[in-house]
């Protein structure tokens, strides 16, 4: 089932996307990244609150141990813990406009990323440019599809962030982040892909995600797309 995302901008003619569909063009599916996923996933807040308190600890231990009283010891300490709150925070509230701001398509001819918090900008990925799509679960139903674009293709890993594949800097590859349901757009474009190239069965190669011990969940699927 396809998700309808309400229409939050106006001079979108189809939630988005920055114009009509051609004929013979129909959306798939469409869907948001999960904010709270985006903030532990791709931000790293779990990092950054355990740093603040591994930094109060520090503190408070170091305080006492030259000489300092308790209640000076708890200022710095407390003052830490607020300064990281304050952090975490507004990390959260960055991911959770990403969320608001993003909507992801996939027609039977492209992927269209419409993202940027500040400066929302619509990318379109014809298949024609796409050479593979992977799919990674990240725990439960959520999980990312990043995709694979020829070499001559070329887009900011910095302007596109974080909806790009981790790690790949020098090669940024445009990714659907943390998206639920994971299995089912993967499996949505997946489908698109092998109709689009005329194939017959994508070749699908498992691997082990680093996330956490091996299990059935954690499988990451490649689908080939076009040929290279």
């Amino acid at each position: 089932m396809r998700a309808e995302p309400a229409h939050e901008h106006e001079y979108e003619p189809i939630p988005g996307l920055p114009e009509k569909l051609p004929r013979g063009e129909v959306i798939l599916w469409q869907g948001r990244p999960n904010g709270r996923a985006i903030a532990r996933r791709v931000m790293k807040t779990r990092w950054f609150t355990a740093y603040f308190v591994i930094l109060a600890g520090w503190a408070m231990i170091t305080g006492l141990y030259d000489g300092r009283g308790i209640g000076e010891s708890l200022f710095s300490a407390g003052a830490l813990l607020v300064l990281g709150t304050i952090t975490v925070g507004l990390i959260e509230l960055y991911a959770w406009g990403v969320e608001k701001t993003t909507l992801y398509t996939i027609t039977n001819q492209r992927i269209v990323m419409r993202i940027g918090v500040a400066l929302p900008f619509t990318m379109n990925l014809p298949f024609a440019r796409i050479i593979s799509a992977d799919i990674r679960r990240l725990g439960s139903d959520i999980g990312d599809v990043a995709v694979r674009i020829h070499r001559e293709e070329r887009i900011s890993w910095l302007m596109t962030w974080p909806h790009v594949r981790a790690l790949r800097i020098f090669k940024a590859e445009p990714a659907l982040r943390c998206i639920p349901k994971v299995e089912e757009a993967g499996q949505r474009l997946a489908d698109a892909l092998r109709k689009y190239n005329d194939a017959e069965t994508p070749r699908i190669s498992v691997e082990r995600s680093d996330e956490r011990p091996a299990g059935p969940e954690d499988a990451s699927v490649s689908m080939v797309g076009a040929a290279e």
